[in-house]
């Protein structure tokens, strides 16, 4: 009995022996609840919204165009564990597709450009950029005018967008300091971004050049909310103009004369 009782003893530090030594062998993230998949955590990386090429691991400005370093995408989506639902990269308006980039203002707002600034807005485009001195500051001496007979309609009833076709040179700063030289109102919204971006949106637009100097005096004016869209000629006289753009406010144009170039 002694013999059996000893031999039952050893046997079962054995057992104990084994236990101890396998509890400690399991990885600590199993113990802690954490998934061994769980991906580390990765270092912030700082990027610039008008040149990606420039990046950091730190906070501050651009050194090309002094602005602000943003967190780059990767670093601002959260890990989800199921599939995001797909999202709606361009709009169908009436004859218009237009694409959904983003895009600055001349604040430094990133913004989506459907989301934000066409849908279910009456609007009037046109497409400028900041180093040109031909046909670009009489269209925006033009949406000054239109803006100051239109009133307080500009801003609630009607929105004006100027779109640059040099973004790798139109920060949001020069844009902001451009637009101040002809009176840019509330209202009245400047736009810039990355290069590939803005190329699918001067592409969608029909305003794509490949010399920035060749852009046309084109103004496109929608109504997104009725799918009414037209072009006209950006350097027509005013009340043409603000005739044409309370027009498609109304859901109605003339295609007569919205495609006229008349002369100013």
């Amino acid at each position: 009995m002694r013999t059996l009782s000893f031999g039952l003893l050893v046997i079962t530090l054995i057992i104990v022996s084994a236990v101890l030594i396998s509890a400690q062998s399991v990885p600590s993230t199993v113990a802690s609840g954490r998934s061994l998949t769980a991906p580390a955590a990765r270092a912030k990386s700082y990027v610039c919204p008008m040149h990606p090429e420039v990046k950091s691991s730190k906070a501050g400005k651009c050194p090309k165009c002094k602005m602000d370093l943003r967190l780059a995408k990767a670093e601002i989506s959260a890990p989800v564990e199921k599939p995001a639902e797909p999202t709606t990269n361009s709009a169908r308006s009436g004859s218009m597709t237009i694409p959904d980039v983003e895009v600055l203002d001349q604040d430094g707002n990133a913004l989506h450009f459907y989301r934000d600034l066409i849908k279910d807005k009456t609007v009037a485009i046109n497409f400028i950029f900041t180093n040109c001195t031909t046909i670009c500051p009489p269209l925006a001496a033009t949406f000054a005018r239109v803006q100051k007979d239109m009133g307080d309609k500009v801003g609630k009833d009607v929105h004006f967008i100027s779109i640059s076709v040099d973004p790798l040179t139109d920060t949001p700063e020069r844009l902001k300091a451009w637009g101040a030289k002809f009176k840019a109102g509330a209202g009245w919204t400047f736009v810039t971004g990355e290069k590939q971006e803005m190329d699918k949106l001067l592409n969608a637009l029909g305003a794509a050049v490949s010399k920035r100097e060749d852009h046309t005096p084109a103004m496109i004016i929608g109504n997104d909310a009725k799918g009414v869209w037209t072009r006209t000629y950006g350097l027509a006289k005013t009340g043409q103009i603000v005739g044409l753009i309370l027009d498609v406010m109304a859901g109605k144009v003339d295609q007569t004369s919205a495609t006229e170039e008349a002369k100013p």
